[in-house]
């Protein structure tokens, strides 16, 4: 699969500071921040700093320091957010039939209630 970056996505402009956004943790090759649309009490945003659209295109072309870093983050995140010991979810969407707002890797930590059931049917 030919994975095709566009360079004008929020959070690419969030990484090269155009926008501002909330930061919880920035690493060599990562970057974490609230969401300004939070589903849950704590909803925090993890993203590469590469240029990755989706986890299979990051999986496949990302440097092992790159990936090690990423997933390092998230856990990080979980740390720092408190939420291992109440529970907490972990989402990435990817393509059109997943509803992928926006074509860059991320994925959501969502924790603070009851999230319900993932899918219903």
């Amino acid at each position: 699969m030919t994975y095709r970056y566009d360079s004008e996505n929020i959070f690419a402009k969030i990484l090269r500071g155009e926008i501002p956004n909330d930061t919880v943790l920035e690493t060599e090759h990562s970057l974490a921040f609230r969401d300004i649309q939070p589903q849950a009490p704590q909803h925090v945003l993890v993203i590469p700093k590469g240029a990755y659209v989706t986890f299979d295109h990051f999986a496949q072309e990302a440097s092992d320091a790159e990936i090690v870093d990423y997933v390092r983050a998230v856990g990080e995140v979980c740390r720092m957010e408190g939420v291992a010991d109440d529970g907490w979810r972990l989402i990435s969407n990817a393509g059109e039939a997943a509803i992928q707002e926006v074509p860059h890797l991320h994925v959501h930590v969502l924790a603070g209630r009851p999230l319900g059931r993932m899918l219903s049917k």
